[in-house]
């Protein structure tokens, strides 16, 4: 339920609610009134948090998990290497794709070169999910 993802995560139920509505995180058990959610999803919830802790914004938070969500990874925050990059004021969340980081822009992924520490996202689902 809502208020036990909450007290997991750190918010309230309500926050919960207002995040599956929203699409940040889904209620894959059930979603519909009351929501039931699954442990990935709570997950999910964490990664949010922390994102939002951060500073990144609500809306850069929501283009990752679109341009990052499939019908084989239901739960795209936990299923990539997060990271949040700090400079000028500004929080950027970069993607490793195994390459090297990526940073959503207004025309998609980039690539960038890090020059300094990132504060790496550390949670994450196993692959086998």
């Amino acid at each position: 339920m809502a208020a036990d993802v909450g007290e997991l995560v750190g918010v309230s139920g309500t926050t919960i609610g207002q995040w599956a509505r929203r699409g940040y995180i889904r209620s894959s058990q059930r979603d519909v009134e009351p929501r039931v959610y699954a442990v990935e999803d709570a997950v999910e919830a964490a990664i949010v948090h922390a994102l939002l802790q951060r500073g990144l914004r609500r809306p850069e938070i929501r283009r990752a998990i679109a341009r990052l969500r499939s019908p084989r990874s239901p739960w795209p925050l936990a299923r990539v290497r997060l990271a949040t990059l700090a400079e000028a004021g500004r929080t950027r969340l970069l993607v490793d794709d195994g390459a090297g980081w990526q940073e959503l822009g207004p025309r998609g992924w980039q690539r960038v070169v890090v020059v300094g520490p990132v504060d790496d996202v550390s949670l994450r689902l196993a692959a086998a999910i």
